[in-house]
């Protein structure tokens, strides 16, 4: 089964193209194009200004995947569907009906679509939220538009969901991958790893803190959630208030990292509280701990680069201790067997060490991707895409259906 994952919940405008088959995923084609650079000027991702690169960057991406996939066929004139008897005016009030609101997506996709045949592709999987609601549109529209011209099932992913999949992704030795032999390139090949439920994902990224219990296949339930800030956004924002480039997640845990290898059994002189880490419930604050910076450096007459890295440790040890400490309380309240860790945030590097630490103290399998695949992806959709198709679980969610919405608080 050929899978189109699209994703363009916020600032990465992603394709890619898997060819799945039992627990097997090969990846056929995948692009990404991440606008990071042009969202630096503002500190954070400008919404308006993500939904314009989308349209811009969607339909070159898609066309590169097709190459890639040996997907892409030219042919002139093109024709949508043999089964179909569609006029070319028919395909263009489609298109404009469905893309009004995207006119240099219209323009680009209509013009694709005029000289290529329809790929063998058997289903579509597009991220449907949650994320920055215009730029989740840009994606979904195209989806659609894909959908209605070439007759193929649309399924509506959760971005989410998709990064708990990710986690389950392991990639099969390199002296098995398959070999293209037109382009001469090798084609990844990834296993889906066996869960034993119940288990436990965190879900950590600029977004979302959640704490989500998986009582089988597809049956989410979230029992610990952010009051305020996300955790990613609270590295973000803690990360402005020191003075450093955007993003600031990597950029805090750069400086916590050369702090922890320069000054291995120091002492902090600048303490930060543990937000609800006594709460006894399991949700999250990092609000607070945020403001607790930008009062503590407002008091640092000279706020040299020593102090910045000292204060940036301090931080990432605070908040790890505190998603560490909720996340035990959930493993021991609820039995759980395997301990997945997704999003964005899940590439960093203490993260991962700490949580490694735990699964191994409680003896749980633990889930987390490949630095490659933690960060918003369309493989991710596409993997999460097949798993609803080929489900038979009473929590599978598709029809193939293209009527459904763009959802930016769309929840597990």
């Amino acid at each position: 089964m050929k899978i189109l994952g699209i994703e363009t919940s916020c600032d990465e405008t992603a394709v890619c193209i898997i060819e799945a088959e039992g627990k097997q995923i090969k990846i056929l084609g995948n692009q990404l194009y991440s606008q990071i650079a042009l969202h630096t000027q503002y500190g954070g991702v400008f919404p308006m200004m993500a939904k314009r690169e989308h349209q811009a960057n969607l339909t070159p991406l898609f066309e590169k995947v097709l190459e890639e996939s040996n997907l892409l066929v030219y042919s002139s004139p093109y024709t949508v569907d043999s089964n179909k008897d569609s006029s070319q005016s028919t395909i263009d009030n489609l298109l404009s009906t469905i893309l009004n609101r995207e006119p240099e997506l219209l323009e680009q996709l209509a013009n694709l679509l005029k000289k290529i045949e329809r790929p063998n592709i058997d289903a579509i999987a597009v991220t449907n939220g949650p994320g920055l609601e215009p730029a989740l549109w840009v994606g979904v529209n195209f989806a659609k538009a894909l959908s209605t011209i070439w007759n193929i099932p649309v399924i509506p992913t959760n971005h989410m969901e998709g990064h708990i999949v990710a986690a389950g992704l392991q990639q099969v030795d390199s002296d098995k991958y398959i070999v293209d032999s037109k382009n001469q390139n090798y084609q990844t090949i990834y296993s889906l790893r066996s869960t034993i439920y119940p288990s436990l994902a965190l879900l950590v990224s600029g977004g979302h803190t959640q704490l989500v219990l998986i009582k089988d296949f597809q049956n989410y339930e979230v029992i610990g959630n952010t009051k305020d800030d996300a955790i990613g956004e609270a590295f973000d924002k803690v990360a402005r208030i020191l003075g450093l480039p955007y993003p600031g997640g990597p950029q805090i845990s750069r400086l916590a990292e050369k702090e922890r290898l320069e000054f291995p059994n120091k002492k902090t002189s600048y303490p930060l509280p543990r937000p609800m880490i006594h709460s006894g419930d399991l949700n999250f604050s990092f609000s607070g701990i945020k403001t607790a910076v930008l009062y503590m450096v407002k008091k640092i007459a000279n706020l040299t680069d020593a102090i910045k890295q000292e204060i940036a440790c301090e931080f990432e040890n605070a908040v790890v201790e505190v998603i560490v400490k909720k996340t035990r309380q959930a493993i021991e309240e609820n039995n759980i067997q395997t301990l997945i860790i997704g999003g964005g945030v899940s590439a960093n590097k203490k993260i991962r060490q700490d949580f490694t630490k735990l699964a191994e103290e409680l003896g749980v399998t633990i889930m987390i991707p490949e630095l490659s695949a933690s960060t918003d992806n369309a493989l991710m959709i596409a993997v999460a895409g097949y798993l609803q198709i080929s489900s038979t679980s009473r929590h599978s969610r598709t029809d193939g259906s293209p009527d459904f919405r763009a959802e930016g608080n769309l929840s597990l």
